[in-house]
C-alpha cells in the first residue's frame, strides 16, 4: 500500500473508533478485538518496520513506539466510564477526557514520526497501522478488564432472586 492509503486508513479507523467510544456501548463485542488484530496483522505483514541500515536503533524505536502505544491505550481506557446495567451487562462510554487523550495520542504518534525522521531511520508507514492496532487493542483489553471487575456481574444461566 502507498503511504497516503495507509495514513487515510489509519485516520478513518481512528475517527470511527473515537466516534464509537463517545457513545454508550456494550463492552463485550467482537469488534473490540477483531479491528485491532486486523490492523496489527496488516502493519506487520506490510514489512519495512525496521531499517536494515540502522537495525539496532530502528528496533529500539519500534519497541518504544509499541510501549508508548500500549501506554496510551491504558491511559484512554482509564478515562472511559464503565458500568453495569440492571441486567448485568457491562457498558462503556468515553467522555471529554477520552477525547483529550485521543488528541494527545495522535500528537504523540506524529512526534514519534518526526523523531524517527530526525534520527535518519527509514520507517514504513505500516508502523502507523501497527501503532493504531496496538493502542486500540490495549484500550479494549483494559476496559474489558475493568468491566469484569465491576460488582454485580451476571452469571450466565443463573436465575435471580425475586
Amino acid at each position: 500500500m502507498e503511504t497516503t492509503q495507509i495514513v487515510l486508513i489509519a485516520l478513518v479507523v481512528v475517527a470511527i473508533m473515537i466516534y464509537r467510544q463517545m457513545r454508550p456501548r456494550p463492552v463485550a463485542r467482537p469488534q473490540g478485538v477483531i479491528i485491532p488484530v486486523v490492523l496489527v496483522l496488516i502493519g506487520v505483514s506490510g514489512g519495512g518496520l525496521v531499517d536494515a541500515h540502522h537495525m539496532s536503533l530502528s528496533v529500539a524505536v519500534l519497541v518504544v513506539e509499541l510501549l508508548v502505544a500500549a501506554g496510551l491505550g491504558v491511559l484512554r481506557a482509564m478515562t472511559t466510564r464503565v458500568w453495569r446495567d440492571r441486567q448485568g451487562v457491562a457498558w462503556s462510554q468515553g467522555g471529554v477526557p477520552t477525547l483529550i487523550a485521543w488528541v494527545g495520542s495522535i500528537a504523540v504518534r506524529v512526534a514519534m514520526m518526526v523523531l524517527t525522521s530526525f534520527l535518519g531511520i527509514a520507517s514504513s508507514q505500516n508502523s502507523i497501522l501497527l501503532f493504531v492496532g496496538v493502542t486500540l487493542g490495549v484500550q479494549f483489553l483494559v476496559v474489558a478488564r475493568r468491566a469484569n471487575a465491576l460488582p454485580g456481574a451476571a452469571v450466565p444461566g443463573a436465575q435471580t432472586a425475586r
